[in-house]
């Protein structure tokens, strides 16, 4: 596909593509030379969403969700603009309007025009009673669906007036524009001031009214909520008096410490009663049993004194004990064992020992030893019951602790719960606070037309029909696998080829009188060509003389062709048998009506006499035989070299491929072939056999003529 050949085909079409614009400027002309002016209303709503002091508590957010919520807000504001039911107060207005004023926007339509004054009066009743209530129309009411046809026939209804309603942000500002065109620019005006003011309306009372109920709601939950906590603050409090508690941790931990410090003394205590026995039974192995029982006889009756001195300090013990080892009862503990050691000591005198045995201290020291033990046991005793007790009262603490704990839980998840109103509350009545508040900068006022763009639209419609005939004219081109040029051809067989000849202008010659005077003019440029064709196959024939000429189908050219060519080789003095191979359609034959046939010739080797013209003609009678069929192939190529010994160049007229037989047999004795090809046709499935049949000549076909095609004026200038 060459784009050489596009510019071509547009050559061919240009008046056709020229017609189709002027037809399409001059039909945009007439419709939109009546087409009403526009008129452009606009005007602009202030909505402090911009506004930094709004944006105080957001000191969380980045810049970037700033500019999101911004946008957000923007975006729901010009969402609650084009609410129906907004659209559908400025419609009721509109039809109000025209129905009671003397000077309507727009004329009734002429479905509506001959309305009695009682229905306009009960369409006004309506609407402004849907206008009041802020109500739409509905359709399942007959009475209310024909008013809604109504609004539709004037252009009034919802989708007419979004069609033409334009609502957009200025850019980063804090303004919401809204336009509104139309052919009136009082109409335009009206529209746009009543969907501000309907739209401020509404934003003020429902949206405002939306925020008051949000921040009574939470106010009304923080109370419920505060309630509620202090309620459950009241109930610890009492069980706490009720059960003599001040602080748990605080006694527990008071009396866990306790508990320790028990312990450790009891640990103590064992450990000294331990080390106690050790040393008395380290004392009493000294004795001699009877000097062990003479001792224990003398001490108990002198030891009455100690025994109560003893008992005194098993008391105190017990109470330091008790008291929790209280420093201020050390003292007198401290006094009572003194006094137990002075007794003692005063006591040693009084002991009567054996005379033999001399060991007064060490009775003394295990009567100390002794003292010291049962002071230890009677701790461990005290200390027990202290334990117990201890044990006794963490134990009691238990079931207050659980109580205490699931209080002050309930307490926390209220409190908690609270603080979350609270916070919710803040926010909101903040928020409420801060709340934009919308205002219309300047009333929309009528302006004049806008530029009118009638010219433009009769440019574009030329424009568009131009390119639309472009691309028609190019899908066509695209899908058009005809053979046009010699190119295609041979990118399309990968056969040689040996020239093109054009197509003859007007009508059609007799093959007689083709290159006589009259005819000269008309065949220059297929003369110039056919030269070029001639020489071409002079070179493929290096001297041969035979030459068949077929073609892929009949009717493609070939006979007008080898004709051609037969003049072509007289005009250089060239001898030429010309003969008429297509037994099929015997066409020669039955133009120049010759006097000896092929089938005579093959058969009886007839003298054939060359005529004044250098052109020898040998036809056929046209019947249902083939060359093979006449005689044999020796005597047959015998036949034709004798009939190269006396002409320069012998023609064969062959039947089309498609008859492969009778083709075939030509073949046989031609020395090189050639193809006819007509322009502007195409290669089909079925016929790439024949192709593929002259591929497989091996050398003898010399290559393609295309016929009948177009010549670039380039060429025409070249040959000439």
């Amino acid at each position: 596909m060459e784009v050489s050949s596009f510019f071509s085909l547009l050559g061919k079409y240009k008046f056709v593509i020229i017609i189709v614009v002027l037809a399409a400027v001059v039909s945009s002309y007439f419709l939109v030379k009546n087409l009403p002016d526009e008129y452009v209303s606009r005007t602009q709503i202030a909505t402090g969403i911009v506004d930094a002091s709004r944006h105080l508590l957001d000191k969380e957010n980045t810049p970037n969700a700033q500019s999101d919520q911004i946008s957000r807000e923007f975006s729901n504001l010009m969402e609650i603009i084009k609410l129906k039911k907004l659209i559908d107060q400025v419609s009721y207005q509109l039809i109000i309007h025209d129905l009671s004023s003397s000077t309507p926007f727009r004329k009734l339509n002429h479905q509506f025009k001959d309305l009695s004054a009682g229905a306009v009066n009960h369409a006004l009743t309506v609407f402004r009673s849907k206008l009041q209530n802020g109500e739409p129309l509905s359709l399942y009411n007959a009475d209310e669906s024909g008013l809604n046809q109504l609004l539709i026939s004037m252009g009034y209804d919802e989708r007419s007036l979004r069609k033409e309603l334009d609502i957009n942000r200025e850019e980063e500002s804090d303004f919401i524009s809204v336009m509104y065109t139309s052919e009136n620019p009082q109409l335009s005006a009206f529209v746009v001031n009543t969907l501000c003011k309907e739209f401020i309306d509404y934003y003020t009372v429902n949206i405002k009214r939306s925020e008051s109920n949000a921040v009574n709601f939470l106010s009304n939950l923080l109370d419920q909520k505060r309630t509620a906590l202090n309620a459950k603050k009241e109930e610890l409090q009492q069980y706490k008096i009720k059960n003599g508690i001040l602080n748990l941790d605080e006694q527990s931990k008071s009396i866990f410490s306790q508990i320790l410090v028990y312990t450790d003394k009891k640990l103590q205590a064992e450990k000294d009663i331990a080390s106690y026995e050790g040393a008395l039974k380290d004392i009493n192995g000294r004795f001699d049993p009877k000097d062990r029982q003479y001792v224990e006889s003398a001490i108990s009756k002198l030891n009455q004194s100690i025994t109560s001195t003893e008992d005194q300090l098993r008391t105190m013990n017990s109470d330091y004990v008790h008291s929790g080892f209280n420093p201020k009862m050390k003292p007198a503990l401290d006094s009572l064992q003194k006094q137990l050691s002075n007794e003692i000591n005063n006591s040693s005198d009084a002991y009567i020992l054996d005379p033999r045995v001399a060991k007064s201290n060490l009775v003394i020291k295990k009567q100390e030893l002794e003292i010291n033990r049962d002071l230890a046991k009677y701790s461990v005793q005290s200390i027990d019951s202290e334990l117990k007790l201890l044990n006794t009262k963490f134990a009691s603490l238990v079931p207050f602790d659980a109580t205490v704990k699931t209080y002050e839980f309930d307490i926390d998840i209220l409190s908690k719960e609270y603080l979350d109103v609270l916070n919710k509350y803040n926010a909101t009545n903040l928020q409420s606070n801060f709340s934009i508040k919308l205002m219309q900068v300047e009333p929309a006022t009528p302006d004049i037309a806008q530029p009118t763009k009638k010219m433009l639209l009769i440019a574009l419609s030329g424009i568009a029909s131009f390119f639309a005939c472009i691309v028609v004219l190019f899908i066509l081109f695209y899908l058009d696998d005809t053979i046009k040029s010699p190119n295609d051809l041979v990118s399309r067989t990968q056969l040689p080829l040996l020239g093109s000849l054009n197509q003859i202008s007007g009508p059609k010659p007799e093959l007689k009188k083709l290159w006589d005077v009259e005819n000269r003019n008309k065949m220059q440029q297929y003369k110039e060509l056919l030269r070029s064709v001639r020489f071409e196959i002079d070179q493929e024939l290096k001297g041969d003389k035979i030459l068949a000429v077929t073609s892929m189908l009949e009717g493609e050219g070939k006979t007008l062709t080898v004709m051609s060519l037969a003049y072509a080789y007289a005009a250089i003095n060239k001898r030429v048998l010309l003969i008429d191979g297509n037994f099929n359609n015997p066409r020669i034959s039955n133009v120049f009506e010759p006097v000896l046939f092929v089938e005579d010739y093959f058969r009886n080797s007839t003298y054939i006499e060359r005529d004044s013209s250098k052109i020898s003609i040998l036809g056929n009678r046209g019947n249902d035989i083939t060359l093979l069929e006449i005689n044999d192939e020796k005597h047959i190529q015998n036949e034709f070299n004798e009939l190269k010994s006396r002409f320069d160049i012998i023609l064969i007229d062959l039947p089309a491929i498609d008859a492969l037989n009778k083709s075939k047999e030509w073949l046989l004795f031609s020395n090189k072939a050639i193809a006819v090809f007509e322009a502007n046709r195409k290669i089909s499935k079925s016929q790439k056999q024949y192709v593929d049949y002259l591929k497989s000549l091996n050398g003898k076909f010399a290559g393609w003529v295309l016929n009948r095609a177009v010549i670039p004026a380039s060429s025409k200038r070249k040959n000439n």
